[in-house]
């Protein structure tokens, strides 16, 4: 497999030798490779399995199970729309479902334009300004169909 434009084996060396000493590396691994390269490259794989003695089925487990891990670079902006109970129950499912079929992604999609990648998240802390989301840092509450399409404007969507 070719290596991506935005690959550094030498820079994912060096991730891993100053993360492979820590008791449980993997968690702080990966989040370094993300920092760094923005997913986890499916490059890297095979040096971290090779480097922490794990089968690909084991790093793939651990990847998809954690929310935030991303094997594909995100948008420039990351909308995280609320899944959780509280935002469901005034009407958040509604709002984020009529938002992926007008932008006609699925989760952890990114519009064409690389603007905005739309990810679910599982509580905010905002359960009494229901529904909420997250545009990068900033959260955002009471969230209806024109404010969303004003985020999305914000954000170049």
């Amino acid at each position: 497999m070719p290596a991506s434009a935005d690959f550094d084996a030498a820079e994912l060396k060096l991730i891993i030798d100053a993360h492979r000493s820590l008791e449980g590396p993997l968690l702080p691994m990966l989040h370094a490779i993300q920092d760094s390269f923005g997913h986890i490259p499916a490059e890297a794989h095979a040096p971290i399995c090779d480097a922490l003695n794990i089968t690909r089925a084991e790093l793939h487990g651990v990847i998809s199970f954690y929310h935030d891990f991303r094997e594909a670079p995100a948008g420039r902006h990351v909308l995280k729309i609320c899944r959780a109970e509280a935002c469901q129950s005034v009407g958040g499912s509604e709002l984020a479902e009529s938002l992926l079929s007008k932008l006609g992604l699925d989760w952890h999609g990114t519009t064409p334009n690389g603007a905005v990648t739309i990810e679910p998240v599982y509580c905010l802390g905002l359960c009494a300004c229901a529904p909420a989301a997250m545009v990068d840092d900033r959260v955002v509450g009471r969230l209806d169909a024109a404010r969303l399409d004003t985020l999305l404007a914000e954000a170049g969507a």
